[in-house]
């Protein structure tokens, strides 16, 4: 009699898929970052290792650019703003244009006959100065001033746009102070995409160059961060004077 085998009890089959057993789907980066201590951000960082600035202490230019570019590599700052370059791409962009059409005018003055290529050289030559007229006057009347221009996004509920436009300019000296980094600021705090204004501020500063600037011409990198933080922390906090 041949031996009996125990049949294996079948595996239990799947339950059925409901219709609303649907994994839930990976939702997408954020790509903003959550709202921290704007004051805390804008400290500057203690201790930090910088390249030593050193000027002509008696040149308000030189200090002038020194501090531009110190602002600049300040507010930056990955955890800060995305610093904006659309005056910068202009610029570039129409000297670059204007340099292309002066050079192809040349070369095609060149190769062509004299009387054949004139009605062409006028027309490059015309270019070239309206090009070079058109620089001129978006960096006098639209960039003016500007050194900086800004923007970072957080998420409170929603995402929030923030906007900060900085220029800076030189106060002359008088007979009884010097030379004085005179900043001017416009901020916007925005949501919907710039359709909901959530607030706005404006705000104008200034310090003498000495503060900043020793005897020798080294810039105090720190001292200078700390006061530029302050002026911007006011007025993204409303409180400008």
């Amino acid at each position: 009699m041949a031996p009996r085998t125990r049949k294996s009890a079948p595996s239990p089959s799947p339950a059925p898929e409901r219709n609303g057993d649907v994994p839930p789907a990976v939702p997408p980066k954020d790509e903003t970052s959550p709202v921290v201590d704007v004051d805390a951000l804008l400290a500057p960082v203690p201790g930090e290792e910088r390249e030593e600035v050193k000027v002509n202490n008696a040149s308000a230019t030189d200090m002038k650019h020194a501090c531009d570019d110190a602002l600049k590599r300040f507010l930056s700052r990955p955890d800060l703003f995305k610093q904006i370059h659309t005056h910068t791409d202009v610029r570039l962009a129409l000297g670059w244009l204007s340099v292309l059409v002066a050079g192809a005018t040349g070369l095609y003055g060149w190769r062509v006959p004299f009387e054949q290529s004139k009605p062409a050289v006028w027309a490059g030559v015309i270019a070239y100065v309206i090009l070079t007229i058109a620089q001129t006057l978006y960096a006098y009347f639209i960039e003016g001033d500007v050194v900086f221009v800004g923007k970072r996004k957080t998420f409170d509920k929603r995402i929030v746009t923030e906007r900060i436009t900085i220029t800076s300019k030189t106060t002359p000296s008088t007979p009884s102070a010097p030379p004085a980094y005179a900043l001017g600021l416009a901020y916007v705090r925005s949501a919907a995409g710039g359709k909901t204004l959530l607030g706005k501020g404006r705000t104008h500063e200034e310090r003498p160059y000495t503060e900043f600037f020793d005897e020798n011409g080294v810039m105090d990198q720190e001292r200078f961060e700390r006061w530029v933080g302050g002026v911007v922390g006011r007025v993204m906090d409303g409180k400008t004077q």
